[in-house]
């Protein structure tokens, strides 16, 4: 599905008529069906702001959001979100949790367990599908949230820093787990992350936000083909360009 966002705005009301926080200025783009793309910028941008309007968590001041050129509805099941706390829920198991959209839904018992087994399989989860969350590393848990989100089969999935409280080594072979069930499903992405590094080897595309009150100051197409090296000279180069747009809008 694709995602347009047209003249996005929003402001934070304040005790009173000067004390408003603009946080996001006019933003207009447009994420291609099936793309994998990701969104950088400074701290307190308005990033995460912007995909909770996305996902009907909060009303943009001004502006539309589109859905495959109609209006988004607020809470519509076309858009999942992952978030970087897991937001799992302790007293339910590994499979307990995969399975609780279906079962908000109203699907039957039988069914719902044996969809919620093949995403256990699917991310290698086997073993370790009745354990609860505090049994679980932080991998794993995203791992879970992960799996909980596509289970609903959403056409566009957010992922606000989903791997930013993972140690380097978990958080890259998150990185190629996510790429592999993404390029099996093509889902659309929009990926919110602080790291560079991350951006350029997962994206399609990556939106670079200027300081609060965020606009677009600048997007990078990643042509580059798959499975990537992230220490090789292309990926490099695109991060030294990204990186000194970044550096401009901490000045």
């Amino acid at each position: 599905m694709s995602l347009d966002f047209l003249d996005l705005s929003k402001t934070f009301p304040g005790r009173g008529l000067e004390d408003g926080v603009h946080v996001l200025d006019q933003i207009s783009c447009q994420i291609e069906d099936g793309r994998f793309v990701s969104i950088v910028g400074p701290s307190g941008c308005g990033k995460t702001t912007l995909l909770r309007i996305i996902a009907g968590l909060e009303k943009a001041s001004t502006g539309r959001v589109l859905l495959d050129g109609a209006e988004l509805l607020q809470g519509s099941e076309a858009i999942g979100l992952v978030f970087q706390e897991y937001a799992l829920f302790p007293w339910r198991t590994t499979l307990q949790n995969i399975e609780m959209g279906p079962e908000i839904r109203g699907m039957d018992k039988e069914k719902r367990r044996t969809k919620a087994m093949e995403y256990v399989t699917m991310f290698d989860l086997t073993g370790f599908e009745h354990r609860y969350p505090r049994e679980l590393s932080g991998g794993m848990k995203q791992r879970v949230a992960i799996a909980r989100t596509l289970i609903m089969n959403p056409g566009v999935v957010l992922m606000d820093e989903p791997f930013g409280s993972l140690d380097s080594q978990t958080r890259n072979g998150l990185q190629e787990f996510l790429l592999g069930i993404w390029g099996r499903r093509r889902d659309t992405i929009l990926f919110v992350t602080h790291n560079v590094d991350e951006a350029v080897f997962l994206s399609d595309q990556i939106i670079v936000l200027s300081k609060r009150p965020a606009r677009i100051v600048k997007t990078f197409e990643v042509g580059l083909q798959r499975p990537r090296d992230r220490t090789g000279y292309e990926c490099n180069e695109i991060r030294r360009e990204v990186l000194k747009v970044l550096s401009e809008e901490t000045k």
